[in-house]
């Protein structure tokens, strides 16, 4: 057996390589820097497929960033995922790739989406502004492979993640999420000695968080389940499935966990005249759990675990 990880350097895709090699079943395992392989170059990646002839590919491979980032390089966020998905999935089908997993997010679905947001949510309203070109190239790598399946009996699976954090994480002062960024922010208040730490916003948001070796986990599951199962619990054009906790916290509740793991004992202040951004953003994943699958690390023994990372690394850290 043959796995090729794409994105093997990601935070994700560096956590599932990791359970790949802790499974010691004796799969071979490749993987390609972005020195050494462009997946945006269409001959490059036919190359490589055509040479490595993989049994399983796992697409973990984005032009990912923040907001910020979103906004200013839209262009840049649409073609190189569009061009990432369609060279990978198109030269494995050409290569004989019976089996691909592709990962994307919880952009897809619309901003007004009830929560929490089904599957079948998706392309039923307008997305979120600020990161639509990606979304729209999410939407699009599902929908290859959908068709792939369709049209040629692949089998191509999709998984859409909630927010992730852990090991390998952005903790970047001024371009990550919130929670790196918090945990950045309330170790540098404590090793001051500051007395308040000031979150955007009212604090009254909610969002759902997952550990990175959680999906790792779960993308495996998903891979490895037999193809009846996979298809009895899904349909042939609305074939990805969410994976997240199914819970969520305030964005309050999070700077408090974030400040005991940490040891700040300071106050937390909240800021009303920063922005909110979306109320609430939570996963529905009965899908998964009727798969028999479901998270199993608890927010704050999550943080922790990512807090010791972050005090192992951060002298590797720009920024």
């Amino acid at each position: 057996m043959k796995i090729y990880v794409a994105g093997h350097r990601g935070m994700v895709g560096g956590a599932i390589l990791r359970r790949l090699r802790a499974r010691g079943d004796g799969a071979t395992l490749l993987t390609r820097s972005h020195a050494e392989l462009d997946l945006t170059d269409q001959a490059a990646v036919r190359g490589f497929m055509q040479a490595e002839r993989p049994d399983v590919v796992i697409l973990a491979a984005a032009k990912v960033g923040g907001i910020h980032a979103n906004n200013t390089y839209p262009a840049d966020f649409i073609y190189e995922n569009l061009m990432i998905e369609c060279n990978v999935i198109h030269q494995a089908h050409a290569a004989g790739v019976r089996r691909l997993l592709q990962l994307g997010s919880s952009c897809i679905y619309p901003r007004e989406a009830v929560q929490p947001m089904r599957e079948d949510a998706l392309l039923t309203g307008p997305l979120e502004p600020t990161n639509e070109p990606y979304a729209i190239a999410k939407i699009a790598g599902i929908k290859l492979c959908e068709s792939y399946n369709r049209q040629h009996g692949t089998d191509y699976r999709s998984v859409m993640p909630t927010n992730l954090y852990g090991p390998g994480d952005n903790f970047h002062p001024e371009n990550s999420h919130v929670l790196p960024a918090l945990i950045r922010r309330f170790h540098e208040a404590r090793a001051q000695t500051q007395d308040e730490v000031v979150i955007w916003g009212t604090g009254r948001p909610m969002r759902e968080f997952l550990h990175v070796d959680d999906m790792a986990e779960a993308s495996l599951f998903v891979l490895g389940l037999d193809r009846a199962t996979y298809e009895a619990n899904t349909a042939p054009m609305l074939s990805h499935i969410n994976v997240g906790t199914g819970q969520d916290v305030t964005i309050l509740d999070l700077a408090q966990m974030v400040a005991r793991v940490t040891g700040f004992d300071g106050r937390i202040t909240t800021d009303p005249t920063k922005p909110d951004g979306t109320p609430r953003k939570l996963m529905d994943v009965s899908r998964l759990a009727e798969m028999g699958w479901r998270a199993r690390i608890g927010l704050e023994q999550g943080i922790a675990e990512t807090y010791r990372w972050f005090l192992e690394h951060r002298d590797t850290f720009r920024g």
